[in-house]
């Protein structure tokens, strides 16, 4: 929502991954980490790619622990002990496994690669919500692993009925 004043969240898409009594965890979908590609990642930790790779645009995930990161995947995809089932089509992965099976061309059908991640305290993401902070929607295959981050925000809006023009930062009673 405009009324959430943090520059880090204006117009993002982001996909819960986990949602507790702990505590939430989620990916921005729709943002590239700015100066990093595949390639690069891959150098730097040390994975050979091979002629079949698949490639993966790197995005910034939140500002927790950037250092970190996250691959969101379709569910064909599953490293015992590393894997963690959102729901029934997507995954997420945090080990290197899932980056050296891409790199051969072994990997999941689909993936996103984020560095860092969003994070909420307990009861946070609840009272951002309360104070009208975020907006819901259900999550969409087709948004998350889009390549047109632009659009993400506009196609998760026009999910729930919401055209960006009508939305304030301001509210009203009547």
């Amino acid at each position: 929502m405009p009324s959430m004043g943090d520059p880090r969240f204006e117009r993002t898409v982001i996909y819960m991954c986990s949602h507790s009594e702990d505590g939430a965890m989620g990916l921005v979908v729709n943002r590239r980490a700015e100066g990093v590609s595949f390639r690069d990642l891959m150098d730097q930790l040390g994975i050979e790619i091979g002629p079949e790779s698949q490639s993966g645009d790197i995005h910034f995930g939140g500002p927790v622990e950037m250092g970190r990161g996250f691959v969101l995947h379709s569910s064909d995809f599953h490293v015992e002990d590393a894997t963690m089932r959102v729901d029934d089509a997507v995954s997420l992965t945090a080990t290197l496994d899932v980056l050296r099976a891409m790199a051969r061309g072994e990997g999941p059908r689909r993936a996103m690669i984020a560095l860092g991640y969003s994070g909420w305290a307990p009861s946070q993401l609840e009272s951002e919500l309360q104070h009208n902070g975020w907006l819901t929607c259900d999550a969409d295959e087709e948004i998350l692993f889009s390549r047109d981050d632009a659009a993400k925000w506009e196609k998760a809006l026009a999910k729930i009925g919401v055209s960006p023009s009508m939305l304030s930062g301001v509210g009203g009673t009547a």
